[in-house]
């Protein structure tokens, strides 16, 4: 009878601290993340929003005497562009921090073995968020 044991011969202990390392990895990738900020910018200037790298809105400007305070449709609208412009490069800057990290981890691991996970956070549910785990 053949050993139809997908794991023989893989050493699990060297597998877990590969596995400790990159989480360790990814954790100080956003951490890093989360010191940097990227800009939206709609309206010629008119706003702008800055999130970090982890996608957390840190600031919003809006140029002085550029609206007029009874008609704010247009302002919500430049906010909300500038923000989801912002948030673009915000996950452009996270991608380009991460998919090194996941990319190398199924290198070391093989197809199908090493799975990178963001968990979703536990406060709203977002994708990306939460706490990054290694799934197996």
């Amino acid at each position: 009878m053949s050993d139809s044991n997908p794991f023989a011969g893989l050493d699990l202990n060297s597998l877990m601290e590969q596995a400790q390392a990159m989480q360790q990895q990814v954790m100080a990738a956003q951490l890093a993340l989360a010191e940097r900020t990227v800009d939206g910018t709609v309206g010629d200037g008119l706003v702008s929003v800055t999130l970090n790298g982890n996608g957390e809105l840190v600031r919003v400007k809006i140029r002085s005497n550029s609206f007029d305070p009874a008609d704010t449709e247009d302002l919500e609208d430049l906010i909300l562009a500038a923000y989801r412009d912002a948030r673009a490069r915000a996950d452009a800057m996270a991608a380009q921090a991460l998919d090194p990290l996941a990319e190398r981890l199924d290198l070391e691991t093989g197809p199908g073995l090493g799975v990178l996970d963001i968990a979703p956070d536990p406060a709203d549910g977002t994708p990306g968020q939460g706490r990054p785990t290694l799934g197996f």
